[in-house]
């Protein structure tokens, strides 16, 4: 990446995060101020991008269980929506095309839904960055969002082929083999290691999932996506993904700049693109009345429209493809490029502060709730507990085996990863699977008799949501959470957070602790 685009996206990052918005934004108004510059889009920062997108679908593939995408929420909703948007969308273009030509110029009604059906997806790159910089990937409305955009990725891989005529190679049946080959792949991973080594063997199994299936005719993308999934299972699966973590985020750094270097708008270009945004509210209502239809609750329903009410960049890739064919004039590809750049900077606003706007609208939204549960949606139940660790990840474990040991029965844990709750439950660990972020489940979950909750999570963000679910729901215990560095623990006491542990000092207050007692436990021998 030039010194420029990055000192640029840098500049723009930083401004951005100091106002209180992501720095994905930042990254977006790098991209236009660079092409406003008269910078050009370079087949450098196009390699990057495409890599930061590879290696971002490789790692949401290691956190999918593909028994998530038989629900019928996920596959019916995603159909669904998807015919419902594209017929309501594509009559509205024709008529605004009419109206408004002098925006959005002469097209034809087929035209009309192929922009409808470029505009349908959501984007991935945007709603897994917002997911995973709230901590919620694999919380119910996280996992119900990614499952819909796996099953979008399979919308577009059938468009292309059917827009293109490009069907997959006879060679393709050969990638059958990956399945006897898999003890071989599990023993890579297993040798790879803890150290550098564990992300270099992850870009070479995403690459090389890309490439196989580029080879014979199919998206490279979705070959790095199912290599994921393919690995999941493997119980260095998330070790993996974390490595992958940092390289992914800079990376994609390229994709937000390339948006921007797209092409430059000019009036009514920015016009028609900000009328497009306006069927923003209809795309997220639309997911909310089905998922409400299907029974999710209000809150899933609420949280996955709005993490969803965004367009893709695979609107891109079909504008292209279009005007390309002689479908679609040339100024539709700065447009669309244009609607998705702010499609995610309202995104990224407006899902910032979804918790909160919830606790103001719940009770308007909850009488879309229809009254038969879901298996997965009936709230669950703790019995004489008088401690609750949320968040069971390897700190959150060792807590909650610490004081099982003190307190026994009386230990309860909490985690948003269902996988997790039923592998610990089999081992006959007192944990239940919830959201801590979600008010609905606090006001329906007895803990009368709880002292202590510790919120044993990564991000201070989530800590301070869940906290003030717990003030508002009436919890009148104490709250402990940890952070990871020193400016965190300020901000965390000031939220109401009881007692605040620096997780670096504590180790290593307690690791000398632990060595000292054994030095004088053997000198005593």
């Amino acid at each position: 990446m030039e010194y420029t685009f990055l000192l640029f996206a840098f500049v723009c990052g930083l401004s951005v995060k100091m106002i209180g918005i992501p720095p994905l934004v930042g990254y977006l108004v790098a991209g236009f101020a660079l092409n406003a510059a008269g910078q050009q889009m370079t087949g450098e920062l196009q390699h990057i991008a495409d890599l930061g997108i590879t290696i971002m679908l490789f790692t949401i593939g290691l956190k999918l269980n593909v028994r998530d995408l038989s629900k019928r929420e996920v596959w019916a909703g995603s159909i669904a929506h998807t015919l419902i948007w594209v017929g309501i969308v594509a009559g509205a273009l024709y008529i605004l095309a009419a109206v408004a030509a002098f925006w959005f110029g002469d097209i034809s009604f087929e035209s009309a839904l192929l922009i409808a059906f470029a505009l349908s997806f959501s984007s991935t790159v945007c709603v897994i960055k917002v997911l995973e910089e709230s901590g919620e990937s694999k919380t119910r409305h996280g996992k119900l969002a990614i499952g819909i955009l796996v099953m979008q990725d399979v919308f577009a891989v059938v468009f292309l082929v059917a827009a293109t005529g490009k069907l997959p190679s006879v060679y393709a049946l050969g990638l059958l083999a990956v399945f006897p080959l898999m003890p071989l792949l599990n023993r890579i991973i297993d040798k790879s290691g803890h150290g550098e080594l564990l992300p270099l063997t992850g870009f070479v199994l995403a690459l090389g999932g890309y490439h196989l299936f580029d080879l014979v005719n199919i998206k490279g993308d979705l070959g790095a996506l199912l290599t994921g999934i393919i690995l999941a299972k493997h119980p260095k699966a998330t070790e993996l993904s974390k490595s992958l973590l940092a390289f992914k985020d800079l990376f994609l750094i390229g994709f937000f700049l390339s948006i921007g270097l797209t092409a430059l708008p000019d009036f009514n270009m920015i016009m028609a693109a900000l009328i497009l945004c306006v069927f923003l509210a209809v795309k997220a209502t639309l997911f909310f009345g089905l998922f409400t239809w299907l029974r999710l609750r209000a809150r899933t329903s609420y949280l996955t429209s709005l993490v969803l009410g965004n367009y893709s960049e695979f609107g891109l890739i079909v504008a292209a493809l279009a005007v390309s064919l002689g479908m679609l004039s040339e100024s539709w590809l700065v447009i669309i490029a244009l609607a998705v750049s702010i499609s995610f900077v309202i995104t990224s606003i407006m899902y910032r502060n979804s918790h909160g706007r919830y606790l103001r609208i719940k009770n308007g939204i909850q009488k879309f709730e229809s009254p038969v549960r879901l298996k997965e949606d009936i709230y669950p139940v703790v019995t004489n507990a008088e401690f609750l660790v949320i968040g069971m990840g390897r700190v959150g474990l060792g807590a909650f085996n610490s004081l099982h040991k003190l307190a026994d029965s009386a230990v309860w844990g909490m985690d948003a990863d269902r996988v997790k709750i039923n592998r610990l439950q089999q081992e006959g660990l007192n944990v239940i699977c919830g959201d801590g972020e979600d008010v609905d489940l606090w006001e329906n979950l007895d803990t009368s008799n709880v002292k202590l909750i510790l919120l044993a999570l990564p991000s201070i963000e989530d800590a301070v949501n869940i906290t003030r679910q717990l003030q508002f729901s009436g919890y009148t215990g104490k709250i402990a959470a940890i952070a990871r560095y020193e400016d965190e623990v300020e901000t965390l006491l000031s939220k109401g957070v009881d007692k605040v542990f620096n997780f670096f000092t504590e180790a290593g207050l307690g690791f000398a602790e632990e060595s000292l007692a054994y030095v004088n436990d053997s000198s005593a021998k």
